[in-house]
């Protein structure tokens, strides 16, 4: 058991990585051993993550060192160890990597059926493995350059499913994100060289020392710069949102609740807030940038939501709004904002991720996407409208459900903070959320049936688990707040940054001291 504590995190990652190769293969034995590889490998990767999990949050942080790659880190006591690639795995991490997991499992589940009979099933099924891996990677490493590698394992992964079904909307929605995205990947890689050329580090922990040793200088602000830009396409934050409305629509339904429920916190906002709190450190001016960003993305993502006749369309500019709640959160950088942030990101990648595969599940059966040709489908589609009413009063913040606490602490730290302004933003723009999901409630489930869906039934029962098991814990997820889950899971998420740079490297240079030896 020590062992595979101790190399669950590198297990995590090759896992889905070496699944990715091997599918092709399992392929050729017919699609009912593939899917049985794939359910029993995630089974294998989920296990090794609640290994993880319990190992995290009863003993602390994890570091993993491997490869051959090292560099020599001078420690208090007059010894050095070797700085090699890294995997840390902290309250954060596992954080990030629960949710990750959770969201992909579902969607795995849900794709069983739902890519059935459609031709590429083996490479659909690698393409999601390799997303996972990258997320995953990207999540537990401690190295700036590893964080760009899986940062593009998965951002490629995402370029090819968007075009999955080859139709001229997918394949012009997948250009549109491919071009943006690599953008985006030259500015994160400029400005990681740039910081190598002027700390001579990449590992996360030393190069906020040595940030800390010779300062903040023009080169470090606009590497800072650059990476918020590139991380800011990422994570879709308006102004750099343009790619995010046509490529979720185009995915498919699985894949469109795996970009917007965990990619675009992943390899964007987990990114964003990993670099300001543990490797430049917040400061007022920093944390401003971010309430604006993310009061723009919650105001210009809500306004054109409200517009969309397109059921997946809408769901793609409501992301964009939502994650404004996240970056708003975390940027006032106060214990409850910090808290409340991270809650709302957990909260949105289950509701969200819920919606994207409600609205998969009457494309499934309708073949269309219009709220206008929708109408009574509740009395065809129970399940699909109950989990889909779920998931709207979640994301609009009422009570009981998870984002009515998550939004409601935001609010609460806005004020606290002195942030009047914000909270009064947060407040209206809940309020414009909730009015455009009554308006998919009222357009696609209720009202008068029409004629052409009569015969339509409900979706198969693999697509209705994974929506019920989304649907439950968009309540489930409220009790993460009642004293005990709050300090078992989400304290130990906001204490990894809110210890801010010196806490970090506290930490993980104790750790690698304790690995390298005396």
């Amino acid at each position: 058991m020590d062992y595979l504590v101790t190399h669950s995190p590198a297990l995590i990652v090759a896992l889905p990585l070496v699944a990715a190769f091997v599918i092709p293969l399992i392929n050729r034995a017919g699609p009912r051993v593939r899917d049985i590889f794939n359910l029993v490998i995630f089974g294998l990767i989920a296990f090794f993550v609640a290994i993880l999990a319990v190992d995290v949050y009863s003993v602390g942080i994890r570091v993993y060192t491997f490869g051959a790659m090292a560099a020599e880190l001078a420690l208090p006591g007059g010894y050095t160890v070797p700085v090699r690639i890294m995997f840390e795995v902290d309250g954060m991490s596992i954080f990030m990597g629960i949710v990750i997991t959770t969201v992909t499992l579902a969607a795995l589940i849900y794709s069983l059926q739902f890519l059935k009979g459609r031709t590429g099933q083996a490479r659909f099924y690698s393409l999601m493995m390799l997303l996972y891996a990258g997320m995953m990677g990207l999540a537990f490493t401690g190295d700036m350059f590893n964080l760009f590698v899986f940062l593009e394992i998965a951002a490629i992964s995402s370029y090819a499913l968007v075009a999955f079904g080859c139709e001229s909307d997918e394949l012009e929605a997948s250009f549109k994100y491919l071009i943006l995205g690599c953008v985006a990947s030259s500015f994160i890689l400029l400005s990681i060289a740039l910081l190598y050329a002027q700390f001579g580090a990449l590992n996360m922990a030393q190069l906020g020392e040595r940030m800390a040793e010779l300062g903040i200088n023009k080169g470090a602000l606009l590497a800072l710069m650059m990476l918020l830009a590139g991380l800011g396409v990422k994570a879709a934050l308006v102004p750099f949102h343009a790619w995010l409305p046509d490529a979720h629509p185009s995915a498919p339904a699985p894949i469109s609740a795996m970009l917007s429920g965990v990619l675009i916190k992943a390899i964007g906002v987990y990114a964003i807030i990993r670099v300001v709190f543990n490797v430049y450190g917040w400061t007022p001016e920093l944390g401003m940038a971010l309430m604006v960003l993310g009061t723009l993305s919650m105001i210009v993502g809500g306004v054109l939501a409200i517009r969309q006749g397109d059921f997946k369309r809408l769901l793609a500019y409501s992301s964009i709004s939502q994650i404004g709640y996240v970056v708003l959160a975390i940027g006032l950088g106060t214990p409850l904002g910090i808290l409340a942030g991270l809650f709302h990101l957990a909260n949105h990648a289950i509701f969200k991720s819920l919606l994207f595969l409600t609205s998969g599940a009457v494309q499934y059966r309708t073949g269309t996407r219009q709220l206008d040709e929708m109408g009574g489908l509740a009395q065809k589609m129970p399940t699909t409208s109950r989990t889909c009413l779920v998931g709207s009063m979640s994301i609009a913040g009422v009570p009981p459900f998870n984002g009515f606490f998550s939004k409601l602490l935001i609010i609460i730290a806005c004020v606290a903070a002195g942030r009047w302004g914000f909270a009064l933003c947060a407040v209206i723009i809940s309020i414009v959320t909730l009015a455009y999901f009554l308006k998919v409630q009222k357009s696609a489930f209720y009202g008068k049936l029409k004629e052409k869906w009569t015969q339509v039934r409900e979706v198969p029962l693999t697509m209705q688990c994974s929506m019920v098991l989304l649907a439950v814990l968009c309540l489930a997820m409220s009790l993460l707040l009642v004293p005990g889950l709050r300090e078992a899971v989400l304290e130990p998420a906001r204490d990894a940054l809110f210890q801010g740079v010196k806490g970090y490297q506290e930490v993980v240079f104790g750790l690698l001291g304790s690995v390298g030896g005396g």
